[in-house]
């Protein structure tokens, strides 16, 4: 059983965030089951920062969990 991994994805355009997004999630790995995404924003310097915290987990296939 693999541990916990994080991913952090922010951007200051709504488009470009929503893209870096996805490609994340698109490019995770297989096997890969997503726990949770935390997402926020926040004002800086008279502009939004737009920003997420992906959790995901590795497991095994249940195949490979089951054995020969």
């Amino acid at each position: 059983m693999e541990e916990i991994r994080f991913r952090v994805v922010t951007g200051t355009d709504p488009d470009l965030f929503e893209e870096r997004l996805n490609r994340l999630l698109a490019d995770l790995p297989e096997g890969a089951l997503l726990l949770d995404v935390k997402f926020s924003t926040t004002a800086e310097r008279g502009s939004v920062v737009f920003s997420a915290l992906v959790y995901y987990k590795i497991v095994a296939s249940w195949d490979e969990a089951s054995g020969p």
